[in-house]
């Protein structure tokens, strides 16, 4: 029975649907409305990663190969070199 309903709410909606020119049909005020929460939303998310970033305290551990390779080149400073 439910659909007997459905059926008959297409067929009065799809007469409807040839009247209107596909060219000048507009998302309208509800696209609008989801556009503006993405954007906000999208805002938000924003400020809440670059107040997370700031709180992040960061320190680089020299590379080991550099720090192999300072060892190597100041050998002589360090008295392994003859």
């Amino acid at each position: 029975m439910p659909d007997m309903y459905a059926t008959q709410a297409l067929t009065h909606v799809v007469p409807l649907a040839e009247e209107f020119d596909k060219n000048k049909v507009t998302p309208g005020v509800l696209g609008f409305i989801v556009f503006a929460a993405l954007a906000v939303g999208v805002w938000l998310l924003m400020k809440s990663m670059n107040r997370h970033m700031g709180r992040v305290n960061f320190e680089e551990a020299p590379d080991p190969d550099a720090v192999s390779a300072d060892a190597k080149t100041s050998g002589t400073a360090t008295g392994h070199a003859r």
